[in-house]
């Protein structure tokens, strides 16, 4: 055998080697805990593609692929619900160039994802795209339509996709909503607007989320920004991590969700223990 030939071998061996042992993993992890609801702040895409002197579509394309693997590995391990932020309405005051990019990105991929045989029907995930969507370009907004109808039937897991999206908007809407079921009533009561009504008129509530178990957010930024304010409640455990989003994988995972089995376990016997971790992964990542 030539030496390309045993090197390629050797290569072979390995990656199997590796999926077995990530199989492995996953299949450890599903034995605890697992939460229902994980949402991803998936910042640090431009920031990547300037590390490695390329255009922020580079770095947004990126992340899809980030998001693909992570969707799997969640879905492998049960998790009912991820929710992401693709993108915040505040998004739009960027140069129009990279807006453009994002929306033609954005158009191709939802539906790539949607199709028959592909990852969100191959693992039964229902789409939901979260936000203000009459902002977006109509051949975005069509796409959109076509994607959720592609996965309307899947009912084992949901993706929630925001886009665009901020927070203040989904709490207004549901404000206004449910302001006005209570003045449509024939007597007007005030006590009809209760925070357990308001919750339920949120996007996420009526996608069929539950209640939001982990927030992570990448790129080192230690902020929600806008993103799932109101669902981020006491129960929820926050993890702010350094890895930009498209060099966010299993290793920067695995660590997060110990840490809530490991809360989770130590609830059932009454130790309380701080809900928020700040992950210090050793990083390449240079000038923020």
């Amino acid at each position: 055998m030539t030496w390309p030939g045993i090197l390629g071998w050797t290569a072979s061996l390995l990656a199997f080697i590796k999926a077995q042992l990530v199989i492995l993993l996953l299949h450890v992890l599903s034995a605890g805990p697992i939460p229902r609801h994980v949402a991803f702040e998936m910042d640090g895409n431009r920031r990547f593609a300037r590390l490695t002197g390329r255009r922020a579509v580079d770095g947004h394309s990126d992340g899809f692929h980030t998001l693909k693997q992570i969707l799997e590995t969640c879905m492998r391990l049960n998790i009912h619900c991820v929710t992401v932020y693709a993108f915040a309405i505040e998004n739009f005051n960027r140069p129009p160039d990279e807006v453009d990019a994002l929306m033609k990105l954005a158009e191709e991929r939802l539906v790539e994802i949607a199709q028959n045989g592909a990852l969100l029907s191959q693992y039964g995930v229902r789409l939901n795209v979260l936000g203000h969507r009459k902002l977006l370009p109509v051949h975005v907004q069509v796409a959109i339509d076509k994607a959720e109808g592609m996965t309307r039937q899947n009912n084992r897991a949901i993706l929630n996709v925001c886009a665009p999206y901020a927070s203040r908007h989904e709490m207004t809407l549901a404000v206004q909503t449910v302001v006005q079921q209570a003045l449509d009533k024939e007597n007007f009561d005030s006590s009809l607007i209760t925070e357990q009504i308001i919750e339920e008129n949120l996007m996420t509530s009526l996608g069929g989320s539950p209640p939001l178990d982990i927030f992570i957010r990448t790129s080192g930024v230690k902020r929600l920004s806008g993103f799932l304010q109101w669902q981020c409640c006491e129960n929820t455990q926050i993890h702010m991590v350094n890895t930009y989003w498209p060099d966010f994988g299993l290793w920067d995972f695995v660590p997060i969700l110990l840490d809530y089995q490991r809360k989770v376990l130590a609830s059932v016997v009454g130790i309380v223990v701080p809900g928020i971790l700040i992950l210090q992964r050793p990083s390449p990542n240079v000038a923020r």
